[in-house]
């Protein structure tokens, strides 16, 4: 073998290694309204969806990316090269006028890759030429070379396709359901969106305000830049016809502008071209489905959806969960068809699965082109249909949260799962499982019946109503929560904001999602839900393994009990669930209290924390451990001296007027004198839409005085303490008002 190819072995040996070790790519950019004002580009600049179909004149955003894991340092260039263009091109490539503030595009991507070398790793192309007589190259491809300093040396290319714009009536000559091509029947159904009417509804008045600013979005190819002329898009139709934007918004204007201006009528209303790209060159080829453009990321529909203060789904999503999906599913069977677009894209179409990745962004969830939606999903969602989940529970009253619940819900069947599975660090319901818990289905129930909240019930379209609450934009909650960021909470300025709203309407004028209700860990202290069930969490988790330790995880291995797994299932629900009982504060108690019932004989119902219990009673079991224990007798229970940090263990002094002393060591070292006063606790049962009074009187030839303030129903057993350190004995009753 010759030295030349020998050496040519070992450069495309080097290629290979750099292009393993960079992860590099050449890609179109998105830019949105958005980033243009994030970012503090100049107003003029030219948004773009990232598509690699372009209108002539078009700037096509190029950008060279790398592995972040890459030292920035050891990129030492980028060189760019127009490699193919069409004869006679004057097409060149030149700087971009994205600076180095601007970051890769898709939040999911920038846990992945930086752009190689700063501003060197962005260029600008403007097609200038299509449509060119057939069998003529009318495509651009662009090549760019990235040095490393100990990675090797790598090439990356991408082509672009050119065209002009045709409108909806050349799109409809195949896509419209002939005999001939029944398959591409997307004109009846894209007549029934939103999308189909935005501009005709707009100059009819039919929206309110309505401006010619909003035709960039709301019809096709419209770009006022000089070089986008010749794309025959609204624009450049719009100058050619002498056409201008009505005065008046009256409901005469669209018919008279298909009357007199017909051509310019056909690119109106956001249609195929919007999102697919100029189709000149798909449809003089029959329709070659390599010149058209097909994505599913989101600069495709942020390139309008992405401004705010007006436009801001897209601006919501940014800041959700659903943005920064990782690539780590690509490739499974079993995880595409949640954890990417494609993959969700697959499943609910019936095709067959699609293992390439994609974050989860409108397309995922959003059906654009109407295709089978019924009439009753303005939205476009693309499945509206039962959902049964694995222990056989069929969902239907989930209203648009059924699309949620098609992934948010547990993997297994638990009555099985639990009872016969072996321990590993897979264990558990996967994540996710709030469909489930919002139902009060499929967490392992020991053949208890565990009653559930309403919130199924009385919750119209379950997870949206909550957590896609609207926020106005003067709302310090704005962008961060609601709408598209699904987030319930969000911090501003140092302050955390919780979206309450929607609770409100049922619960009353709340300020938090942990509120009082119920001392639901039977600790003699009523605290918030969340904080409940925290502590019933914490109690737990206790008697699981390592025992008697504090753990806010599991380290499950195949040394753990059947028992063991099946609390541990309980509690990796409530955990995963993330809403600590807000969803079903009543089957996330119920399986918590059963859980630790079951690991105990009973004996910690209550829950008094394990790890408390076995430091002073050496065991859960122990019955002087319960929680009304009084194993000193002097009166105070154990779950008083664990609120007040005392050792159950040590008795106090019990006086004549009712008090008990009892000395404990304080922080610091220093000894101080507790004094415990006796109390009545009043227990009664409440209405939802009763106030009650608590009312005492000394003696019962008296009159009744009132005892704190009057106390709303909450539909569940009320707890009250009151003093009785002042009196010798003390009758008590309740009062009711419907």
């Amino acid at each position: 073998m010759g030295l030349m190819a020998v050496a040519l072995m070992a450069m495309a040996a080097t290629t290979a290694q750099a292009q393993a070790s960079l992860q590099a790519r050449l890609v179109a950019r998105p830019l949105t309204p958005g980033d243009i004002s994030t970012y503090k580009l100049p107003a003029s600049t030219e948004t773009s969806g990232g598509l690699t179909t372009v209108g002539v004149g078009t700037p096509v955003y190029l950008e060279v990316d790398v592995a972040n894991t890459i030292p920035a340092a050891d990129i030492t260039g980028v060189n760019w090269v127009l490699t193919s263009k069409p004869l006679g091109s004057a097409a060149a490539l030149t700087a971009s006028p994205l600076g180095t503030n601007v970051p890769v595009y898709e939040p999911s991507d920038r846990l992945i890759y930086q752009v190689a070398g700063g501003a060197a790793g962005r260029m600008v192309l403007r097609p200038d030429m299509a449509n060119l007589p057939a069998g003529v190259q009318d495509q651009y491809t662009v090549t760019a070379t990235i040095t490393t300093a100990s990675e090797g040396i790598t090439n990356v290319s991408l082509t672009i396709t050119a065209g002009t714009y045709v409108g909806i009536s050349t799109c409809f000559f195949c896509h419209s359901g002939s005999q001939e091509l029944p398959a591409y029947d997307d004109k009846s159904s894209w007549q029934t969106t939103a999308h189909s009417m935005i501009f005709t509804e707009g100059i009819n008045g039919v929206l309110g305000h309505y401006s010619q600013s909003c035709l960039q979005c709301h019809t096709v190819g419209y770009d006022t830049n000089p070089s986008s002329t010749n794309d025959n898009g609204f624009y450049a139709v719009m100058l050619q016809t002498g056409w201008t934007f009505p005065t008046n918004l009256v409901p005469s204007n669209w018919t008279n502008m298909q009357a007199n201006y017909p051509s310019l009528a056909n690119l109106a209303n956001i249609q195929c071209e919007n999102c697919h790209g100029p189709g000149s060159e798909h449809f003089y080829s029959m329709g070659n489905t390599n010149l058209i453009s097909h994505t599913v990321f989101s600069g495709d529909c942020n390139q309008c959806h992405d401004a705010p203060t007006h436009h801001v789904k897209g601006t919501e999503w940014y800041n959700s969960k659903h943005a920064v999906t990782t690539t780590d599913p690509a490739g499974s069977a079993g995880c595409v068809i949640c954890h990417t677009a494609y993959g969700f894209i697959a499943r609910i179409s019936g095709g067959p699965t699609n293992l390439a990745y994609a974050p989860i962004g409108c397309q995922t969830c959003h059906e654009p082109h109407g295709q089978t939606i019924p009439t009753n999903n303005p939205h476009l969602l693309r499945t509206l249909a039962n959902v049964t989940l694995m222990d056989g529970t069929t969902v239907t009253n989930a209203g648009e949260g059924l699309l949620c619940m098609e992934c948010h819900h547990a993997r297994q069947n638990a009555a099985t799962y639990a009872s016969t599975s072996a321990g590993s660090s897979h264990f558990g319901p996967h994540e996710g499982p709030q469909a489930d818990m919002l139902e009060g289905v499929n967490g392992y129930t020991y053949g208890l019946a565990i009653p559930s909240s309403a919130h199924r019930d009385s919750v119209t379209n379950a997870c949206i109503t909550c957590h896609m609450q609207a926020t106005a934009s003067t709302d310090p909650t704005f962008l961060l929560a609601g709408g598209h960021t699904w987030n319930m909470s969000c911090s501003n300025g140092g302050t955390n904001y919780e979206m309450v709203a929607a609770c409100a309407q049922c619960h009353g004028p709340i300020t938090t999602f942990n509120f009082p209700r119920e001392d639901y860990d039977g600790d003699g202290v009523i605290e918030g839900v969340q904080t409940e069930v925290q502590n019933l969490l914490n109690d737990l988790g206790a008697l699981l393994p390592p025992v008697g330790q504090p753990k806010s995880s599991l380290s499950i291995d195949s040394t753990w009990t059947q028992p063991q797994l099946e609390a541990a299932y309980n509690y990796l629900m409530v955990q995963k669930d993330g809403s600590l009982g807000v969803h079903n504060v009543a089957y996330t108690v119920g399986l918590l209290k059963a859980s630790i019932a079951n690991l105990t004989g009973g004996a910690n119902v209550s829950a008094l924390p394990a790890s408390w219990q076995i430091q002073y009673f050496g065991s859960t079991t122990n019955a002087a451990a319960a929680p009304y224990a009084d194993p000193t007798g002097d009166g105070v229970p154990n779950w008083l001296k664990y609120a007040l940090g005392l050792n159950p263990n040590v008795a106090g002094e019990t006086l004549t007027n009712g008090v008990v002393l009892a000395n404990v060591t304080a922080l610091g070292g220093a000894t101080n004198t507790v004094h415990i006063y006796t109390a009545a606790e009043v227990v009664f049962d409440t209405q939802t839409n009763e106030t009650y009074q608590i009312q005492a009187i000394s003696s019962l030839n008296g009159g009744w005085q009132n005892v704190g303030s009057p106390i709303q129903g909450t539909g569940a057993s009320i707890s009250y303490l009151t003093s009785t350190r002042q009196n010798a004995q003390q009758f008590y009753r309740v009062v009711h008002t419907p």
